[in-house]
């Protein structure tokens, strides 16, 4: 794994070499009637980004892609974990910001520390999120802590996984998360392309029960289709409706060695003992090589499957965890109507702004290599790809007006079925935090104490439901 930096980089103005090797798929935004604002401190966006025109698509039956797998992992922002990247709009050394105190600190690489234990959980609730957008300037990510973890980032070196297969791979340097809250709002986008809560735990079973998902459109249209998760799963929010669809991680991997995929697969990591230090989502305070190991366990299986031909593999973040990032996030300027119902039962106004970027990737036969997209996409982008591919009408008006992230595809040169092979130790790595390390009543010790309520649960209603749980 290359040991390369750069960090501090001229973003406008890469190397030529960037610049040929990494072709920029520009104007996406625009053809699906989407704002992208520029970078904060910045008078325009990356300059490949304006002017070219949208790709065209072939028909999808005839695209060569018979297998869509998305894998959400946890709270990790684009430029704390990928702002190192070549040709992208990333930034991680020499950035400052200003606690609530009126303290400044500047950005630090945080490795060797993989975990975080001593830390609070950074702030990535609704709330948070517009602490730290601050109106565009995105420099209020220590109004929000009580520490200096949100301005912490990893580099290449620190990434087993993604330190080599970023640079191989398609990244999306303007993939947001779905909307500006934390985790559940970000999880229901994923399946559903709106949200019934704006924070975690705030859903009903009620609610749930008319919430329409991918799963529902695929079923109708014929499409097989799997939500396979690690110990818990998150599709027990809904009730009873995605029981049938949901099984173990050990049975995907089972089915990509066997060539028994189904059309679309969605995949979670480990949650249980998120707040403890134990879950493999990289989640704070995962150990993030833990994290690194389930991706690549991922990637080997599917680019080994009998299917990798026909295969899109996408590793995304469900959202920012509250790590900085530079980039402020657009308004999309529709709101579907759970999130209407969800802002105006917290007494805010409905918004229709993204959350911040998170690191995201495409790995296919047909993704570009060593290549980064700068159109902006979020998760509804993804959901557009699975209903351009297999025939699907819109969720919601948000997947309807979203780029179809099959845009940044190479379908003109034929497949590529090379794939590098990564060396990613397996762990595993790292050990429950002490909860000792924590000042009784504090805000990091409430946080962390949520956070294992919330999973428990999630645990208990899944067990109630008759979901398989791990122990």
């Amino acid at each position: 794994m290359s040991n390369s930096r750069n960090d501090d980089r001229d973003h406008k103005n890469p190397s030529a070499h960037d610049a040929q090797r990494r072709k920029v798929v520009g104007g996406l935004a625009a053809a699906a009637g989407m704002s992208l604002l520029p970078a904060c401190g910045s008078s325009s966006s990356p300059s490949d980004e304006s002017g070219a025109a949208a790709v065209a698509l072939p028909d999808p039956a005839q695209s060569g892609i018979d297998h869509i797998v998305v894998v959400m992992m946890e709270n990790r922002s684009f430029d704390h974990y990928l702002g190192w990247l070549p040709g992208a709009d990333g930034k991680q050394a020499g950035l400052s910001f200003t606690d609530s105190n009126g303290k400044t600190s500047s950005t630090y690489p945080l490795a060797p520390e993989f975990q975080g234990c001593a830390y609070q959980d950074p702030d990535h609730s609704h709330e948070g999120g517009v602490t730290e957008y601050n109106n565009g300037k995105c420099d209020g990510f220590l109004l929000t802590s009580s520490d200096t973890f949100p301005i912490g980032y990893y580099r290449q070196e620190d990434l087993s996984f993604h330190g080599q297969a970023a640079p191989a791979w398609t990244v999306y340097d303007r993939y947001f998360c779905g909307i500006m809250a934390e985790t559940d709002p970000n999880r229901f986008y994923m399946h559903s392309a709106q949200t019934p809560a704006i924070h975690n735990g705030d859903v009903s079973l009620a609610t749930t029960a008319n919430l329409p998902a991918i799963w529902d459109k695929l079923s109708a249209a014929g499409v097989s289709g799997t939500y396979y998760y690690s110990d818990v799963p998150f599709t027990a929010l809904f009730g009873l409706k995605y029981l049938g669809i949901s099984q173990p991680f050990d049975l995907f991997l089972a089915a990509a060695k066997a060539g028994t995929l189904p059309s679309v697969s969605y995949i979670d990591p480990s949650f249980i003992g998120e707040g403890s230090g134990t879950s493999k989502d990289d989640h704070p305070f995962a150990d993030i090589r833990d994290g690194q190991a389930f991706m690549n366990s991922i990637y080997e299986a599917v680019t080994q499957s009998p299917l990798w031909p026909k295969t899109a593999l996408f590793f995304i973040y469900d959202e920012w965890g509250g790590f900085f990032d530079h980039v402020p996030p657009p308004f999309t300027g529709v709101i579907p109507p759970f999130d209407q119902a969800a802002f105006e039962a917290i007494n805010e106004t409905p918004s229709s702004q993204l959350g911040f970027r998170i690191p995201a990737m495409a790995v296919s036969p047909y993704a570009r290599r060593s290549y980064v997209a700068h159109g902006q996409y979020d998760h509804t982008s993804i959901l557009k790809m699975i209903e351009w591919r297999f025939g699907l009408t819109p969720l919601t008006v948000r997947d309807a007006a979203a780029a179809n992230i099959a845009e940044s595809f190479d379908f003109q040169s034929g497949p590529n079925l090379t794939a590098p092979v990564f060396t990613v130790p397996a762990g595993p790595f790292g050990e429950a935090c002490s909860s000792s390390s924590l000042a009784p009543g504090s805000a990091a010790a409430e946080i962390r104490a949520k956070h294992n309520e919330d999973m428990q649960r999630l645990k208990t209603l899944a067990q109630q439901q008759g979901f398989w749980v791990a122990n």
